[in-house]
């Protein structure tokens, strides 16, 4: 029976970056080693132009039925002063929440032959390999109330509230330790207990589910020390497991620990079915929309690509598979073709389609 995967590329680049996705399924599809059949949507600005809707119902549907949802990116100054409840990124909040995606991992992996592409000295990222674990749909930027006052006399009073209940905390760390387990076995969570009620409670939570997993090295770790210590000595992290709010920082710091948020993949991912075992699940890359470039055919295809590869892994348990993606796009960078986001003295730069096909043929190898 086919698994059916929902194709979301959105705004900007997201279009041509998804084709070269398209393209590695045909591949696999025709080989045989998987039996995908695909769909493909529209959310953010696309969908707003087109149905009012940073997302329509129907494609909201079709997101719930589909095994795994594959997400481009979305936005652009074109949607600048649409209302705020229907701009581009509502679409994906609100595939996060129907989803109930409450897990984001986020991994950091410098890949060898860009160690000189970052901005840190090539002895402290080399080799780096951290794995964030964001928690979705909770804290600051889902809580209520959520509000504009306009106090009169030219002051106004803006209100978010941090919300967090112990099943929400528990369920995101009990994630990030199994998936310790399948790698070095360390889990650091990074609150504000010091300065904010949310963080006793979660540190709280997290020390009584860390004594479940007594193999698992935990450490707590205040957030604004953590970002300190990501750029100071980052391989020191193995998972890291935070709020919403601090994961949406953290991760994108250690994300240009590797050189380019242009290269990273995440998953999003909700609690398994108390049946069949599946998550719902949706994969994306980090990097955003990049309105300048769209349409000129440079962008980078390796983080759409590479979030592809995480959903063979986690939503298909195609493990093999997954590795030998990823280790297609290792080697095409060991052999020195370049993005421009990535560009680098010597190297040869490709642009999206060039960069794809050379990821689909040493798979294909």
């Amino acid at each position: 029976m086919a698994q059916k995967l929902f194709l979301l590329p959105g705004d900007g680049i997201g279009t041509e970056i998804m084709k070269e996705v398209e393209k590695v399924i045909a591949w696999l599809n025709s080989q045989g080693e998987t039996d995908f059949s695909f769909d493909s949507g529209l959310v953010g600005g696309c969908a707003y132009d087109a149905h009012g809707e940073a997302i329509s119902e129907e494609d909201m549907q079709k997101a719930l039925a589909a095994d795994a949802v594959i997400f481009g990116a979305v936005g652009g100054p074109k949607w600048d002063k649409v209302p705020y409840e229907k701009r581009p990124e509502a679409g994906l909040l609100r595939l996060r929440k129907d989803l109930k995606l409450f897990a984001n991992l986020r991994p950091a992996i410098c890949y060898p032959a860009l160690a000189d592409a970052s901005s840190l000295k090539r002895e402290l990222i080399e080799g780096l390999d951290i794995l964030i674990v964001r928690e979705l749909t909770g804290g600051v930027y889902f809580g209520e109330p959520k509000t504009i006052t306009d106090l009169g006399n030219g002051q106004k009073r803006a209100i978010d509230t941090q919300v967090y209940e112990t099943y929400e905390i528990d369920r995101i760390v009990r994630v990030a330790m199994d998936l310790a387990r399948t790698r070095k076995n360390k889990v650091h969570s990074a609150d504000k207990k010091n300065v904010m009620k949310s963080g006793v409670l979660w540190d709280e939570v997290a020390q009584a589910v860390a004594k479940d997993y007594p193999d698992v090295e935990f450490h707590h770790i205040l957030a604004d020390n953590a970002a300190m210590q990501l750029v100071r000595n980052p391989k020191q992290f193995d998972v890291m497991v935070t709020d919403n709010l601090f994961g949406d920082i953290l991760s994108d710091a250690a994300a240009m620990l590797t050189g380019s948020l242009g290269m990273l993949p995440s998953a999003s991912l909700g609690a398994p079915d108390a049946v069949t075992g599946k998550r719902k699940a949706l994969y994306e890359p980090v990097h955003g929309s990049a309105p300048d470039i769209a349409g000129t055919g440079v962008a980078n295809p390796i983080a759409m690509l590479a979030s592809f590869a995480m959903a063979l892994r986690y939503s298909f348990n195609l493990v093999a598979l997954a590795d030998r993606l990823e280790a297609a796009i290792s080697s095409v960078l060991a052999d020195g073709l370049r993005t421009g986001d990535i560009a680098q003295d010597n190297r040869k730069t490709v642009g999206t389609e060039e960069m794809g096909a050379a990821i689909l043929k040493k798979l294909a190898a």
